[in-house]
């Protein structure tokens, strides 16, 4: 949100631009894989105190920049302590919610981002606004997550140290969240890339979260470059990550429907997938139009589907491993997003600069088809692939 008003102060170029963002990037891809591992190891409650608390320090040091390196110093701290949010999660779905329910449950914490998304223009434009600096903007969100902090630790507890369970509903939350995995007896990271699984949902989370990434960090350049101002475009910047929650809780909702009423849970998320594959490529004629309500409404439209598409992914570890493996899975397919997000970057910066943001849509529409063949192909359900 901030990077027309950094472009402008530090005279950056779109490329420069770009440096920046790939510095948060490339932790978060390094880290992913690791803090999935550290989160399968210390437990969920222990991994997301470990980092919130990082990334939340991080943002209130971020001030300290005086220029492009050093902000891409801060940024790139930034996402090794954010790298954990996303596998740390998914291991909380897995612990506490059975198979119909845990589409809503990562809807719910999926949707996180896209709230935070649709606040950050408000929240951010104002304090940019009221101090005359993006500093104060940088460091009070980071202020946000040391409250969040305090909270997690009082109230999370695995079932297996939850201090309201009973001996009987800790048994049966043990007992259910096992049934239907596919067994591994060393869930380390060379057994988990030998299933065709785990790289359905590497390739397929990897091929997708970059069209997120490009309408998080480029959609307020992208208005720029149409000659809508930011302060006048602030309810059209908003709605495509509103979309995004409707996206997250109509995937979740609609898949856990599916469960319920019979299909299996590979099957189920499936559906969803295919429907939103096909959907995200109405990107293309947003590249053909000019008119803001239509831009905006294409692009909304789109990051629904991405959203929903998104919460499928995010699912299927907690549906199909075992708990001490689901953190790992999902880190390893958050580390492939994120290289593969680096690249998309740097694409897009080079693209802007020498072309425009044409072949940019156009490839951020035809990529997700890519994503749904190989999660097609490759996910199976348990049966058809244990190893012992």
């Amino acid at each position: 949100m901030l990077g027309p008003f950094l472009q402008r102060d530090f005279h950056w170029t779109h490329e420069q631009f770009a440096y920046l963002i790939v510095a948060f990037r490339l932790a978060y891809a390094t880290g992913q894989a690791l803090m999935g591992r550290i989160s399968d190891k210390l437990g969920t409650r222990n991994a997301l105190s470990l980092s919130v608390a990082w990334y939340s320090l991080s943002a209130v040091l971020s001030p300290l920049a005086s220029g492009l390196w050093s902000l891409c110093t801060f940024r790139f701290l930034l996402g090794i302590g954010e790298s954990g949010n996303w596998p740390g999660a998914t291991k909380a779905v897995a612990e506490w919610f059975p198979k119909q329910e845990r589409g809503w449950a990562v809807a719910f914490f999926d949707s996180g981002s896209a709230i935070g998304a649709a606040i950050a223009p408000i929240l951010v434009l104002s304090l940019y606004h009221a101090f005359g600096s993006w500093r104060p903007a940088l460091a009070v969100p980071g202020l946000l997550g040391f409250a969040w902090l305090i909270v997690w630790r009082l109230v999370y507890h695995s079932p297996e140290s939850h201090p309201r369970l009973t001996p009987e509903e800790r048994a049966q939350y043990v007992a259910d969240r096992e049934k239907d995995r596919i067994k591994i007896e060393k869930p380390n990271w060379r057994e988990l890339l030998r299933l065709p699984t785990t790289w359905g949902i590497i390739l397929g989370k990897s091929l997708t979260d970059p069209v997120w990434y490009f309408i998080a960090d480029w959609f307020a350049i992208y208005l720029a470059s149409q000659n809508v101002q930011l302060e006048q475009g602030i309810l059209g910047f908003w709605i495509p990550f509103l979309s995004a929650d409707v996206g997250n809780f109509a995937g979740g909702g609609f898949s856990s429907w599916l469960v319920r009423r019979g299909w299996n849970v590979v099957r189920a998320r499936k559906a969803i997938i295919v429907v939103c594959g096909i959907g995200m490529t109405l990107l293309i004629p947003a590249a053909f139009t000019k008119d803001v309500p239509v831009i905006i409404a294409l692009f909304s439209f789109s990051t629904c589907c991405y959203a929903a598409w998104s919460t499928m992914a995010l699912t299927l570890p907690s549906d199909l491993y075992p708990t001490a493996a689901v953190a790992s899975v999902s880190g390893l397919s958050g580390s492939g997003a994120g290289i593969v997000t680096i690249v998309s970057t740097l694409l897009i910066g080079w693209a802007a600069d020498h072309y425009s943001f044409k072949p940019v849509l156009i490839g951020a529409s035809l990529v997700p088809l890519v994503a749904t063949a190989c999660v097609l192909l490759l996910v199976k359900q348990p049966a058809a692939h244990e190893t012992s």
